[in-house]
This record gives C-alpha cells, structure tokens and sequence, in this order.
C-alpha cells in the first residue's frame, strides 16, 4: 500500500512542479487547429465515400443493362 501512496505523492509533484502547462491562447490555438483538421479529414472522406459510391452505382447498372 505504501508504494501506492508513493506513486499518487510522486505523480502529483510531477504535475505540479514539473510539467509545462500551456497558455490558454496556446489550448484555443490547437484546438482550432484540431478542428479545422477534423473538418477537412470529414469532409474528404465524405467525397471519397461518394465518389466510390457513384463509380460502384455505374458500375453495377452497366452490368444490368
């Protein structure tokens, strides 16, 4: 149980005294970043998924005609 204990103190120091924490400005930047970057990825995949949904569409009414 002690070294239990001693994690949690030692853990608890190491974000407190050690660790860099941004600046709010920083957190707002990457987050914009993070969602400018999931829009885009959303909407390439989005035009993949329809493209390759209209080549199989054309694709499969030329074999039934």
């Amino acid at each position: 149980m002690n070294k239990v204990i001693q994690f949690f103190k030692e853990s608890y120091e190491e974000m407190t005294k050690n660790v860099t924490w941004p600046t709010w400005t920083e957190l707002q930047n990457s987050a914009s970043l993070v969602l400018v970057s999931s829009l885009i990825i959303a909407i390439v995949i989005f035009a993949m998924d329809n493209g390759s949904n209209l080549a199989l569409d054309t694709f499969y009414k030329s074999l039934t005609k």
